[in-house]
């Protein structure tokens, strides 16, 4: 049952689906309220899900065409080649973003994202890091930051964000996808690396 659970954790709170659900949550907790337009949410939403979740996607489905690629990705650098992909379509995304002018927390979470990928990316030529953990710890240290720079105090989503990144964290101990190592180093490299481009850029 546990080991169930833990499977669909995992597959909900998946690195590609994460920052989509991070900006929802994001326009959910009050940020930005008056700032942005419905319209205006939903062409961000939509940037982000298209260069963070489908391009990704596809990528990965098309891989899987060669019998040499392990979809599962057990090895570390099994991931070396979708995370080099996913790095030029965070950047597509960072150049569609860049059409709102008058917000740049967008853009730098995109920049600051790209940063994040090319670091897993030479981590992964030697050692198996948690991408699930970085990604959640990527969004946290998002919430935190503009929290700090704002003045807004978010605290539902930042409890949300706490309780989320344990499930991950203990979903992929329980599924033995990664050791307790892997699974702190990937949290705190996702959170040191995009909390001081969001709240000092």
């Amino acid at each position: 049952m546990l080991e169930k659970v833990s499977r669909i954790i995992s597959i909900v709170f998946n690195p590609i689906l994460t920052p989509t659900l991070g900006f929802i949550l994001l326009f959910l907790s009050g940020f930005y309220e008056n700032m942005l337009t419905a319209e205006a949410k939903r062409f961000v939403l939509l940037v982000i899900f298209f260069s963070t979740a489908t391009l990704p996607m596809l990528t990965i489905a098309i891989l899987s065409f060669n019998p040499k690629f392990d979809f599962l990705m057990k090895n570390s650098r099994d991931s070396i080649v979708p995370l080099l992909l996913t790095a030029i379509y965070y950047y597509i995304g960072f150049v569609l973003l860049g059409r709102i002018h008058f917000l740049s927390m967008f853009k730098l979470f995109m920049l600051g994202s790209v940063l994040l990928i090319i670091c897993l990316l030479f981590i992964s030529f030697k050692w198996k890091i948690s991408i699930h953990m970085a990604a959640i710890g990527a969004v946290t240290a998002t919430f935190f930051a503009i929290s700090f720079r704002t003045g807004i105090n978010p605290v539902s989503a930042v409890i949300i964000l706490v309780i989320v990144s344990g499930l991950i964290g203990t979903s992929r101990l329980v599924l033995q996808k990664n050791s307790l190592l892997q699974v702190a180093a990937g949290y705190v490299l996702g959170f040191l690396i995009l909390y001081p481009v969001i709240y000092f850029l």
